[in-house]
């Protein structure tokens, strides 16, 4: 037996030689079975050509270089012997042509959302491996939508021109959403603190409208880095949030998500040091990381208080230095020593500011935003606050601020891209506010009009108890300077229960940075001719007194510091305002109006953010009595929801309302995703304030309530119901306020 199988090893060992050794010499080289691709293009790809001496291996080579043309699903090759030479003859079977993609089953997902997820594309040679890549993605869409037991399966029909419909059949399932997220091995966090890190959530009430519930396995694959944050930020540096058990029940329509979490032990800091290139004493560089010695370790704070030090490199010049924390764990005394080891580079001067993107804008437009200077230092903090001022001009869909090499290592260039956004409308429509009713409006405004961040306002609107009519043109930087400088003219008509209003005038508006770029100074002169007039019988002697015509000229100076992180939707910051209107420079009303407003954001978990807004005013006569139309009169949804639109303050023996001397209110919001998709946002509130003649700060009024804000291809909606807490006998108990459409 073993001299037979020695026997069988030689014969190998000797065969194995003879057939890599085969070797033909070609005479030809053919391609057939061949429709769409033509034989040049076969043959260009492999290394084998006519009177060439070729070996197996050699035509198994060129067998691999054809079929990674990715064209056909089978290549063989063979050597004919026609009239003495040896032709080689490459056998293709071409892949056919995707010809249409269909859609069945699709019920939940129209096909137009489901064609455009699918790699396989028409006209495209039809490839397996983008077939399955397409079912993956159809599937994840489905996944998103909470149909997470969805079965995609694909079928091809060929005809006779090699023309291939390509058929994803969609089993949509049960609608499965997440019924409980539930956690094993968590001791320092209760379950109620892990799912408040987590975006993936239980299903609840509005799920049909919100999608919450839904399962997305990227999504969840982030909430376990929360977690794990959660508790690297405790001093648990061992922690692991293992992978989720998820669970069909109820007959697959829910889902149950079980995630496991192994603890460790909790960590300290030990000692902490810097080395390498110190541009400040080592305290007060160590001092930005808000940890010391004996504190529980924390990540978040050592990576803000490493982002902090390479700001203060970078704001001095050093756009390229290197702040790594080096840590050294000892597992005895169960602390994490932490070495900064800073390496502060070439200090840098900016060179070039690079401009791209713009198609409408003039590049003066955005540069005057920028706060870097082209042969300045490098300065991070002012490039932070450039991105964040382009932004703030709202011309634009996305701002890309980024630096790049200059000439040389001393040399930055910063390169600012943008694409632009539409900021002009022409729209002719109708409105519908519960204050003013059915208002009908057409107007064109244009945000940067020319591509000069010019605002140009023409307005009217028509309801059933106003009108108002518009032009106004403003200009930024007047002649190139950090000076605003503008106009407006304007007609208005307005109804109330005791009386009418008809206003003509129009404003001239001057206006300067004061202090830093945060704040600014602005001065508005008014000229306004005004007429009182259907004035009720019962109305108030005040009233009657005001019944004519008469002139106001007034001059507003305010000032406003706005810090906000973006202008158009703030989710921090602060905006602090104050004004002094003095009227009596000229015509026939007199009178001095004090207003202060403040508004704070603070962003919160889960992308909500929180505010508080304040307003306080006092209005003073000067020589004749307040103008009746120019005091203070409050509630109606801009400012104490749950009250009708006026009749918050002073009311007279009639029972009408007459306004107040001083007002003082306060707005306490929380604002919420529905749908980031739709842009849709919840709102919570808590409405307090009032409005006096006599006895300043007494009798409070409060509401709560809730609504629903989304900026709808209609223009700013917003639907808000008031309760109030305390209503007098001739009060309604709630009121449901909305506005729809753009108003002037």
């Amino acid at each position: 037996m073993i001299k037979r199988v020695f026997l069988l090893l030689v014969l190998l060992l000797w065969a194995v030689p003879l057939w890599a050794a085969s070797e033909y010499q070609i005479a030809d080289i053919v391609v057939s079975g061949n429709r769409r691709v033509k034989a040049d293009s076969i043959l260009n790809v492999i290394s084998i050509h006519k009177g060439q001496t070729v070996t197996t291996p050699q035509i198994d080579e060129a067998i691999q270089a054809i079929y990674r043309l990715g064209r056909f699903s089978d290549v063989s090759a063979q050597v004919d012997l026609q009239n003495d030479a040896q032709i080689l003859v490459f056998q293709v079977t071409e892949r056919p042509l995707v010809r249409n993609v269909k859609f069945e089953g699709n019920e939940e997902i129209n096909t137009e959302r489901l064609q455009g997820v699918v790699t396989l594309k028409v006209p495209d040679i039809y490839d397996p491996y983008e077939v399955q890549k397409s079912i993956a993605a159809i599937k994840a869409e489905y996944v998103k939508e909470g149909y997470y037991a969805v079965e995609i399966t694909s079928d091809s029909q060929i005809n006779d021109d090699n023309e291939a419909l390509v058929t994803f059949k969609v089993v949509e399932g049960q609608l499965v959403r997440i019924k409980d997220i539930r956690f094993e091995g968590n001791t320092v966090f209760d379950e109620g603190d892990l799912r408040d890190a987590m975006d993936t959530r239980e299903k609840w009430m509005f799920s049909w409208l919100t999608g919450r519930g839904n399962y997305d396995e990227a999504l969840l694959e982030q909430d376990l880095e929360r977690i794990a944050d959660l508790y690297f930020n405790r001093g648990y540096i061992k922690v692991k949030v293992r992978k989720p058990v998820i669970s069909l029940v109820d007959e697959r329509s829910h889902m149950l998500i079980l995630i496991q979490i192994d603890e460790g032990d909790q960590y300290r800091i030990g000692k902490i040091d810097a080395v390498g290139d110190l541009i400040d004493v080592k305290e007060q560089l160590l001092s930005q990381l808000k940890l010391s010695p004996g504190d529980v370790f924390s990540r978040e704070l050592l990576r803000k208080g490493v982002s902090k030090i390479t700001d203060l490199y970078a704001d001095k010049g050093y756009a390229y230095a290197n702040v790594s924390p080096l840590s050294r764990v000892d597992e005895a005394t169960k602390t994490v020593d932490l070495a900064l080891e800073i390496e502060q580079g070439p200090q840098v001067s900016v060179e070039r500011i690079n401009i791209s993107g713009n198609t409408k804008t003039r590049d003066k437009v955005i540069r005057r935003e920028m706060k870097v200077v082209e042969g300045e230092l490098f300065n991070a903090s002012a490039l932070k606050r450039s991105k964040a001022r382009i932004n703030n001009l709202g011309f634009f869909e996305a701002v890309d601020v980024t630096t790049s090499e200059g000439s040389d290592q001393r040399h930055v260039n910063v390169d600012v891209n943008v694409k632009e956004r539409a900021t002009g409308t022409f729209s002719v429509g109708a409105g519908y506010s519960s204050v003013d009713g059915v208002v009908g409006q057409g107007s064109i405004t244009q945000e940067n009009f020319l591509g000069r961040g010019l605002k140009l306002n023409l307005a009217a609107s028509i309801g059933g108890e106003s009108t108002t009519y518009q032009i106004g043109l403003t200009d930024p930087y007047f002649m190139d300077k950090n000076l605003t400088l503008g106009f407006e003219l304007y007609k208005t008509s307005r109804e109330w229960d005791d009386f009418s209003r008809d206003a003509t005038g129009g404003a001239l508006k001057l206006g300067m940075p004061v202090l830093d770029d945060y704040s600014r100074a602005l001065f508005v002169y008014r000229l306004e001719q005004k007429k009182i007039y259907d004035v009720d019988f019962w109305a108030d002697q005040d009233i009657k007194d005001e019944e004519g015509t008469s002139l106001i000229s007034s001059l507003t100076s305010s000032f406003t510091r706005d810090t906000t992180d973006y202008r158009l939707d703030p989710s921090s910051g602060q905006v602090f305002e104050a004004s002094w209107e003095l009227a009596g420079l000229g015509g026939d009303e007199k009178f001095n109006k004090f207003i202060v407003d403040y508004r704070h954001f603070w962003p919160a978990p889960f992308s909500t953010v929180l505010s508080a807004h304040g307003q306080v005013g006092y209005i003073q006569e000067w020589g004749d009595d307040v103008p009746i139309d120019e005091r203070f009169y409050l509630g109606g949804i801009n400012t104490i929801r749950g009250f009708d639109s006026r009749e918050v303050g002073p009311r007279d023996e009639n029972g009408d309302y007459t306004g107040g001397d001083m007002e003082a209110y306060a707005n306490f919001e929380w604002l919420f995703p529905l749908s980031k998709e739709m842009g849709i946002k919840g709102v919570t509130f808590f409405d307090v304030g009032n409005a006096w003649d006599t006895n300043y700060l007494s009798d409070w009024r409060y509401s709560v309530g809730a609504g629903i804000r989304w900026l709808s291809p209609l223009g700013p909606l917003r639907l808000e119901w008031g309760y109030n807490l305390d209503p007098e006998p001739w009060e309604d108990r709630s009121r449901l306020d909305f506005m729809i459409g753009r108003f002037f």
